[in-house]
């Protein structure tokens, strides 16, 4: 089982940047594709996006990419969130999660979450 503790959220002015941490229990870490999620109030969890197990592979929302960048250190059971160029709409619960499947965009196919981390940008 892994446990999966997010950090780092906080809040942000519009065009700033903020870099997330999620730490994973456990010596199987490596084994695990990781993924961030995200969820505003009164809407639905949303895909930000996810790195493979050797990090060698990264998938994004398109609303994310060229301003999200995801990466891991295997070594530190850590995968990271930088967060650029913020917009208010970005505003939302973001939650690290694992899955041992493969890549995927999709909530149901992993594990394991963490508890969130809030994130607001004001405008």
């Amino acid at each position: 089982q892994v446990q999966l503790v997010e950090s780092g959220g906080g809040l942000v002015q519009a065009g700033g940047s903020l870099t997330l941490s999620c730490a994973a229990s456990g010596r199987t870490f490596s084994s695990y594709v990781m993924g961030w999620f995200r969820q505003a109030p009164g809407k639905e969890r949303e895909f930000v996006t996810s790195i493979s197990w050797s990090g060698g592979s990264t998938y994004y929302g398109d609303a994310m990419k060229g301003r999200f960048t995801i990466s891991r250190d295997n070594a530190r059971n850590t995968v990271y969130l930088q967060m650029n160029s913020l917009k208010p709409e970005d505003t939302a619960v973001y939650y690290c999660a694992a899955n041992r499947q493969g890549l995927s965009r999709t909530p149901r196919a992993y594990e394991y979450w963490g508890q969130g981390t809030q994130v607001t940008v004001s405008s």
